[in-house]
């Protein structure tokens, strides 16, 4: 006999108080239940239950094996709901962080073929600069750039952007074009105010040392947009990702500070929950994103 059905009789008898209830709850009859628990009690050599002509309760080892029965068949149950969830459309509230410079030029613009593709999916999506806690701060997902600091994290990489020191040809034939990376002293280097170790920027050189150069400047400013139009403008030296001077570097707005440093590469990843399971709707997601920025990057943008 299916030893969940009789785990399922047995729960069902302590629930309702009874045997008659038990069956009216199962749409079984009175019969059928007691004979799964007499089953489950020969087969486990045990009397889980006190019957008498008025009521029935569980019996101290009963009482134990109720508890642990009841972990099994919720455990039961949220596995055929899994398998059910995995089958149907994904659905439901997708709660994305995102930082406001990927957000806005290269997430936002997308977004509205992903809910057409998915129209039993809404998308809350909050723009901002600073690192969230998935879980407690109630998000699905987030896209994050750069070394992933939290390694209990799930992660899926969808794309690839280099950093470069940038700035326009104005500011050079003003101040000149630093040729080694001790130049920069002498230089406006824009500050992006919202990063760890922000006011310090890490190159990295031909010889796979680290520089740490400190920034200084007329300009501090939480938006790496913000820091790109400083640098067309003539400003200062910027220190950016590629999915945002990209397009100025094609049209001549600005161009490479120093040529020979080795090209900084980072990952665009997309971050969520540790679990076996993903949600179909991050799922679907993610998926979009791999497709939708397949060509894009490292330089491409």
């Amino acid at each position: 006999m299916d030893r969940l059905t009789e785990m399922e009789a047995f729960a069902t008898v302590v629930d309702q108080g009874g045997f008659t209830d038990a069956a009216r709850k199962l749409g079984i009859s009175k019969s059928a239940v007691s004979k799964h628990v007499s089953s489950l009690e020969t087969r486990l050599g045990a009397r889980l239950l006190n019957r008498t002509t008025r009521r029935v309760s569980p019996t101290e080892i009963g009482l134990a094996y109720y508890d642990r029965a009841l972990r099994v068949l919720n455990d039961a149950g949220e596995a055929d709901a899994l398998v059910s969830s995995m089958q149907s459309d994904p659905a439901g509230l997708l709660r994305i962080s995102v930082a406001t410079d990927f957000g806005v030029n290269h997430l936002s613009p997308v977004l509205g073929e992903f809910l057409e593709d998915h129209p039993k999916i809404t998308v809350n999506m909050v723009l901002n600069n600073r690192y969230v806690e998935l879980i407690s701060e109630g998000f699905d997902l987030a896209i994050r750039v750069g070394e992933l600091e939290d390694s209990s994290l799930r992660a899926r990489r969808i794309a690839t952007t280099t950093r470069r020191m940038i700035a326009s040809p104005s500011y050079f034939a003003k101040h000149g074009r630093p040729k080694r990376i001790d130049d920069l002293n002498e230089h406006r280097l824009l500050h992006y105010t919202t990063q760890s170790g922000a006011s310090v920027w890490k190159i990295p050189t031909a010889s796979g040392e680290i520089r740490q150069v400190r920034t200084s400047g007329g300009l501090s400013v939480n938006d790496g947009q913000s820091l790109l139009n400083a640098a067309i403008s003539g400003l200062g030296i910027a220190y950016l990702p590629s999915f945002l001077y990209a397009e100025a570097m094609e049209q001549g707005l600005v161009e490479d500070v120093i040529p020979d440093l080795p090209v900084e590469t980072q990952g665009i990843y997309a971050v969520y929950p540790p679990g076996r399971y993903t949600q179909p709707k991050v799922r679907a997601f993610i998926d979009f994103l791999v497709r939708e920025f397949a060509d894009k990057g490292p330089t491409k943008w």
